[in-house]
């Protein structure tokens, strides 16, 4: 065998080198040859539909914030509501204010309307767009309206030029402080996006409302567009001011990614239901007291806690007043007292007015979409009342009856000996024969009395010996 040379040795070496790094030069050198490009331009597309509440408040939030990691050029928000709770408007207007990307509020489709909080969320953001045959106003707060205001007689002259608007109540100073603080507030947005001041004060006051070609005519918004694409091409090369610092948004050719509520903002938005969070807190209620009342059925127990905590979340977002609640959870125990102390109806009575009463104005607002059905309440009053009157009561009273059957039933019942014996024999108790255990001697017909049970044997004395007991 020939020896191998040094230098072959070497050339080996090179060789396996140069193998093991050539993936990372190729694969530089191909990095470099394939420039990347720059990533497609998105738009997100929200939407507020219905009620403005917790759960949208959460959903614009999140997405405007997950927008601003994304490097979103826009933010569409398309509205149709009727209002909503001052506090979730306001948590979605600081959103907007504070979001590093413009945000475009649009009424849309045709037919929607951006009422009472709407108008706010419109003002607010970067651009205001509507389509045709939308509107926008009647930004009152609604406790503030007279309802007699809206008459259905036929309008006289008077009321015909004024085209019947909804008066408001300014008859106290707590009223003159909720209007003055919200014209206060919408003035202020609409100097801060350069849109009508006056008109903002008139929809606060008058609870005015525009159609759109008017609103723009008004300067109340910017752009009226058919549609979502039609919006983006109108926007494109428009400036914008955004946290101090006007940008120039280029939004053609960009993808429109529409984001709907997903499966945490559904929940929240059913059980921040009034009518939802009343009815889980009755639940609640209701099933903890049957567990009470009867310790260890651990269904009622389980699924009242259940639904208590989470009314109790639901009441932690939406406009609870106290006393109401307070009201409801006296009128429970007041026809739970009854069931125990018989009063010709007199807690009753007073139990159901409390529930009703403190079920109505459990909801401190009168926001459209957030009260609490009144039939509903009388439904849920009558079933209580029948319920801890007379389904409790019936049951309490139960307890206190001797017990009819079980092994329980044979104690201190009496029988007679079928036969003579001193430990184990056989005795007949309510015409069935049993085995029985004595200390004493018991003789054939001899009655006896049950003091015990071992199993399936009695443990039986003499009726005589247990009364000298």
């Amino acid at each position: 065998m020939q020896a191998i040379k040094p230098i072959n040795i070497v050339m080996v070496l090179q060789a396996i080198v140069m193998i093991l790094l050539s993936p990372l030069v190729f694969g530089q050198n191909h990095n470099l040859e394939k420039p990347q490009g720059d990533p497609p331009k998105r738009i997100i597309q929200l939407q507020i539909d219905g009620p403005v509440g917790p759960a949208t408040s959460d959903y614009i939030a999140r997405n405007l914030e997950k927008a601003a990691d994304e490097n979103a050029v826009l933010i569409i928000i398309r509205i149709d509501t009727p209002g909503g709770l001052d506090t979730s408007m306001r948590d979605i207007i600081k959103k907007i204010i504070a979001s590093p990307v413009p945000v475009a509020s649009y009424v849309g489709p045709g037919g929607a309307r951006a009422a009472s909080a709407g108008t706010y969320i419109l003002y607010a953001s970067h651009i205001a767009a509507m389509a045709p045959a939308t509107n926008l106003g009647a930004a009152t707060p609604v406790q503030l309206i007279d309802p007699g205001s809206f008459s259905k007689d036929k309008p006289t002259e008077k009321e015909s030029e004024e085209h019947q608007k909804p008066k408001v109540i300014l008859d106290d100073p707590m009223a003159h402080k909720v209007i003055n603080d919200a014209v206060a507030y919408i003035r202020g947005l609409a100097k801060m996006r350069g849109r009508n001041e006056q008109w903002a004060e008139k929809a606060v006051r008058e609870a005015a409302s525009l159609p759109s070609e008017e609103a723009l005519r008004h300067h109340v918004i910017d752009l009226l567009a058919e549609n979502e694409a039609d919006l983006i091409q109108q926007v494109h090369q428009r400036k914008v001011n955004v946290l101090g610092q006007e940008i120039t948004l280029l939004t053609s050719g960009a993808i429109i990614e529409k984001r709907v509520p997903d499966w945490r903002s559904e929940l929240l938005s059913v059980i921040t239901n009034p009518n939802v969070a009343y009815i889980l807190m009755l639940v609640g209620m209701y099933g903890l007291i049957l567990e009470f009342s009867n310790p260890g059925s651990i269904v009622p127990g389980t699924v009242g806690a259940i639904s208590l905590l989470l009314a109790l979340y639901a009441f932690q977002v939406l406009p609870v007043n106290y006393a109401g609640m307070a009201l409801i959870i006296l009128g429970i125990a007041l026809m739970i007292t009854e069931a125990f102390v018989p009063s010709i109806g007199i807690l009753g009575l007073g139990g159901v007015a409390s529930f009703v009463i403190g079920s109505v104005i459990l909801m401190d607002t009168d926001a459209p979409g957030f009260g609490i059905n009144l039939g509903l309440v009388g439904g849920f009053a009558l079933s209580s009342a029948l319920f801890f009157i007379l389904a409790l009561g019936l049951l309490i009273k139960s307890r206190s009856k001797p017990i009819v059957c079980g092994r329980e039933e044979l104690i201190g019942e009496s029988g007679v000996a079928l036969e003579d014996f001193s430990d184990i024999g056989m005795i007949r108790i309510h015409s069935e024969r049993w085995r029985a255990k004595t200390a004493k001697v018991l003789h054939k017909n001899e009655e006896v009395t049950v003091y015990g049970i071992d199993g399936l044997t009695l443990l039986v004395t003499r009726d005589q010996q247990q009364k000298e007991e």
